[in-house]
């Protein structure tokens, strides 16, 4: 069966036609103020709607595109929002469908995680409905276009041991990609000052921090936080927003940042 995961949230979180979505992404690229850093080696991106979150989220993929036609495959790690399950979901789909065309799966690597064992599973359903990584993937298109995905959802899962087997998976040219808003529906100087100890303890590698900050994808990003650890890499934040800057609503805010994790270059994997 040829499997394709279908856009859920096209013409909700981002535009449904191709046209419009690629002027988007790639005007949202060009006013960003990062440049592209052949050191990095991940990032954490947020996944609201492009109108609220795209330009903390370009400045990521801005950084990430010195990759352009040489990374490998990209590690994609992000929470399961609406399916509660206990660890980390892979599904076989052949590629993954964005109105920009598709992007390919790695099937050998997803197929290697789940043989492990827990904490890694196949399971679709928390796919199906999921925003969480389809948002990232028109900036990925844009940015490092052919790059094929191994996309993972987090249900409750130990971020360590997560980390601990996507070592092993890891190579050179891999990259990896968490996905998570920080905090949510505070007002807004309330939201930034939370924000700001969540990203202290990121920018600190902490682990624990990070697994238990007000975040989303919290799991996802200290997954990514312990193979920083792990390998070396030094966080440094891109940028940081809330809702308000967009909306104006100062009310209810949710919190958005750009982590770049910086390694040395393509022999920064050990």
């Amino acid at each position: 069966m040829d499997l394709v995961r279908l856009p859920a949230v096209a013409g909700y979180f981002y535009p449904l036609e191709s046209g419009r979505l690629r002027q988007e992404v790639e005007g949202l690229l060009h006013k960003a103020h990062a440049s592209p850093d052949p050191r990095v080696r991940g990032l954490l991106s947020p996944h609201a709607g492009y109108f609220y979150s795209g330009k903390v989220a370009a400045e990521g993929f801005k950084v990430l595109s010195a990759w352009r036609g040489r990374a490998r495959r990209i590690l994609l790690l992000g929470p399961s929002h609406f399916v509660p399950f206990l660890g980390a979901a892979f599904y076989p789909y052949r590629a993954w469908a964005t109105p920009l065309g598709e992007v390919a799966v790695d099937l050998e690597g997803g197929s290697r995680l789940v043989a492990q064992g827990s904490p890694f599973l196949t399971y679709e359903e928390p796919f199906r409905e999921e925003h969480s990584l389809e948002v990232l993937l028109p900036f990925l298109q844009v940015a490092l276009p052919d790059t094929p995905i191994l996309p993972l959802l987090f249900g409750e899962a130990d971020p360590k041991e997560v980390a601990e087997a996507l070592l092993s998976e890891l190579g050179e040219g891999d990259l990896v990609v968490a996905s998570s808003d920080l905090s949510h529906y505070h007002p807004d100087p309330v939201a930034r000052k939370r924000d700001q100890k969540t990203l202290e303890k990121a920018l600190a590698l902490d682990v624990e921090g990070v697994a238990q900050g007000e975040a989303c994808g919290h799991l996802p990003w200290a997954t990514l936080t312990a193979l920083a650890r792990s390998l070396g890499w030094k966080p440094t934040l891109l940028a940081y927003a809330t809702s308000a800057e967009a909306s104006g609503d100062t009310s209810r805010v949710v919190g958005y940042a750009a982590v770049a994790y910086l390694g040395q270059g393509p022999s920064a994997l050990r």
